[in-house]
């Protein structure tokens, strides 16, 4: 039977998990940021279709790219964190479902219609977003989520000159590193259980 984690893991992952504006020089190896991959993609998706697609920036090159895309605001951290990542999700994700979900490999065909398979790559695009952070987390990383950029613009710049991109949609990027703790603010507010949940 499966047990609950240590309250050190849970601190790690929850309870002192925050939302970083700015990084130490301490860098991070390609490597963890593979191990992050690896843990993020054991995450439940439906069918297993698997539609998220994570573009991990660490040049100077790539986040020049990215930069004219930014809000003010992101810029300077962006540019200042040791990986910055696009997490997007691919609108043809369906097409590697027979080799995602061996066992029914005509589950591809539940997602022909235009409609199902872009709320599909959406909602399962951003639950593994969440996964990446979790797994970044548990690895000891620290991560800075953000929305505020032109996905349009971003899309044009990293996925529509490739074949192999060219239906991938950004969704919102990460940075990821080892924050710094005087850039962050106090914790803010949560809603109580009784707020935010129902009991039936």
């Amino acid at each position: 039977m499966a047990k609950p984690v240590n309250d050190y893991a849970l601190d790690l992952i929850w309870r002192h998990g925050r939302s970083y504006n700015g990084w130490t020089d301490q860098g991070v190896p390609e490597t963890m940021i593979r191990a992050v991959y690896d843990l993020t993609k054991m995450g439940m998706t439906s069918a297993n279709c698997s539609p998220a697609r994570f573009v991990f920036i660490a040049s100077d090159a790539g986040k020049q790219r990215l930069r004219p895309h930014l809000i003010e605001t992101n810029v300077d951290k962006t540019m200042a964190a040791p990986w910055v990542v696009i997490c997007a999700h691919d609108l043809q994700f369906q097409d590697k479902i027979p080799q995602l979900f061996p066992h029914n490999p005509g589950a591809k065909g539940w997602f022909s219609d235009d409609g199902v398979r872009e709320v599909t790559a959406i909602r399962n695009g951003t639950l593994s977003g969440a996964y990446m952070m979790l797994a970044a987390r548990a690895l000891g990383l620290d991560c800075g989520p953000m929305s505020g950029f032109d996905n349009a613009g971003v899309d044009q710049e990293f996925f529509f000159g490739s074949e192999a991109t060219r239906h991938w949609r950004s969704n919102w990027l990460c940075c990821i590193g080892h924050g710094d703790d005087s850039t962050i603010f106090d914790r803010s507010p949560r809603l109580a259980f009784e707020e935010a949940c129902l009991i039936l």
